[in-house]
């Protein structure tokens, strides 16, 4: 239709923050960002329905000049990479503003500004096409995200709100050299296109894959450099931890497929063994510290770092059941793990406590609560039907196939996943009653319902029908494996 659609999307939310800045009334606040995100995400909706399938070339593009003198441009646009991570945000946009309707209770107008801007910025993150149009969005996150937690979260907020911004801005300045290394070898563009057919030197691929890996792997995050994670988890408000597991994490990821494999295609090739291998070190890492934690959303925070680990492993395993996997897992990711820190925050709301020990017999309490927290639950540890499972054994299938000691450690982190999480089921649902009895828990709420059921939809569409999904990214993954391997022989 000709019409700009990716601007609005990115846009939209933009509008709506500025509208809430003239809106009095906490309820009149909360009201207008839960329009505005449906409205976002309604536009997603009509984005993923014109979306071809068939091409591997970018859609919906705009172009405008922005600082003609440098060559950089306004440049947006979507492949099947790129679109359903766009949807996600969309979608967990509506799900946190729901998550926040009770929680916070001062500052509303804040946050809601705040929640919009991430939202905007993070949707700019997945449409730019403009390199530094991309960094402009991916450190603009930082300002946002930093409030949420510094703001709103719990009793150490500040501690872990610095953490988080240290650690992800030294990461971000890395990824500024490499984009101005890139800069001067590739043409002095901006243009991601043209970078991505540039044929770098292996010494300057080398440099710049190791500047990208520090920065995108604070993201993710990769072990080593994933500790400010569960402090930010812990201390964040549910939205601020919906956000940062659904969306925030799979920037690092983003940025391997967007970058990485497609600007450096011999270094992806020749580091891949590397990256495998830190791979399986966080999926199994990342699963031991999930099974010591007595602390429920910590528990799912560290498994975050397990379930990503999946994620890289099917990237850098360089084949097309591996990297369609490490990107249908990086969505089943943000669904899951997002439903489950809503759970996590929904049970805080009402006992007041994190720790596992102190909850038992939630089933007889509020069973329609524990009734969802199983599916979750389930698919978390992916289980067949659920859509991790198809994610999950797609990422094995191409780790078997690349490695077969890699493969088989991340076999071994899949079994302390189902160790955790039933685990941790088995003590919060069906344990001794405690809380479950001293608090009187109320079940969910007709908006709590809300927030879940998309969320539970998607489990069980991408687990019993993942074809649609799978339809999107087919042939922009198959494009990307075919370049990868054309220009990745080795030095």
């Amino acid at each position: 239709m000709g019409l700009p659609l990716l601007s609005f999307i990115i846009f939209t939310p933009v509008a709506g923050a500025a509208v809430l800045m003239f809106l009095r009334g906490d309820d009149a606040v909360r009201w207008t960002a839960l329009g505005v995100t449906i409205l976002d995400l309604a536009l997603c909706i009509a984005m993923l329905a014109g979306f071809d399938t068939t091409t591997h070339e970018m859609q919906f593009t705009e172009k405008r000049p922005w600082v003609p003198a440098l060559g950089i441009t306004y440049a947006l646009g979507i492949d099947g990479i790129s679109a359903l991570f766009v949807f996600l945000t969309a979608l967990l946009g509506s799900i946190c503003v729901l998550a926040s309707w009770v929680a916070i209770d001062r500052k509303v107008k804040a946050f809601m500004v705040s929640l919009l801007s991430m939202q905007a910025l993070m949707l700019g993150v997945f449409c730019a096409l403009d390199l530094f149009l991309f960094y402009v969005f991916w450190e603009a996150m930082l300002i946002p995200m930093y409030l949420i937690i510094g703001v709103w979260g719990g009793e150490g907020r500040i501690y872990a709100a610095f953490k988080f911004f240290l650690y992800t801005l030294a990461g971000s300045l890395l990824f500024l050299i490499g984009v101005i290394v890139l800069y001067f070898n590739g043409g002095e563009t901006f243009d991601i296109l043209a970078l991505t057919a540039q044929d770098l030197p292996f010494p300057v691929q080398s440099w710049l894959f190791f500047a990208f890996l520090i920065a995108f792997a604070v993201k993710v995050p990769m072990v080593p450099v994933h500790t400010w994670l569960p402090d930010a988890h812990v201390q964040a408000p549910t939205a601020g931890s919906i956000i940062l597991a659904g969306v925030l994490l799979k920037m690092g990821a983003y940025g391997f497929l967007r970058f990485s494999l497609p600007m450096l295609p011999e270094a992806s090739v020749y580091y891949s063994t590397l990256m495998l291998s830190l791979s399986a070190l966080a999926i199994v890492y990342g699963g031991l510290l999930a099974l010591a934690q007595d602390d429920l959303k910590k528990l799912v925070a560290y498994s975050s770092i397990s379930h990503m680990g999946f994620v890289t492993m099917g990237i850098f395993a360089l084949n097309l059941r591996g990297l369609q996997g490490g990107i249908l897992q990086m969505f089943n990711h943000g669904v899951t793990t997002g439903a489950l820190f809503l759970f996590v925050g929904l049970i805080y709301e009402r006992t007041h406590t994190r720790s596992i020990a102190d909850y038992g017999g939630l089933m007889k309490a509020a069973p329609v609560y524990t009734a969802f927290l199983a599916l979750f639950t389930l698919s978390s540890m992916a289980l067949p039907g659920t859509n991790s499972f198809v994610g999950e054994l797609l990422v094995l299938s191409g780790g078997f196939a690349a490695n077969l000691a890699i493969g088989a450690a991340a076999v071994l982190g899949a079994l302390l996943g189902a160790a955790y999480l039933l685990g941790m089921y088995r003590k919060v649902a069906l344990g001794p009653a405690s809380v479950g009895v001293r608090f009187k828990i109320r079940d969910v709420n007709a908006r709590e319902l809300a927030a879940t059921l998309p969320l539970a939809v998607l489990v069980l569409w991408v687990g019993l029908y993942p074809k649609p999904f799978l339809g999107i990214i087919d042939v922009s993954v198959k494009h990307l494996l075919a370049h990868v391997h054309d220009k990745g022989s080795g030095p």
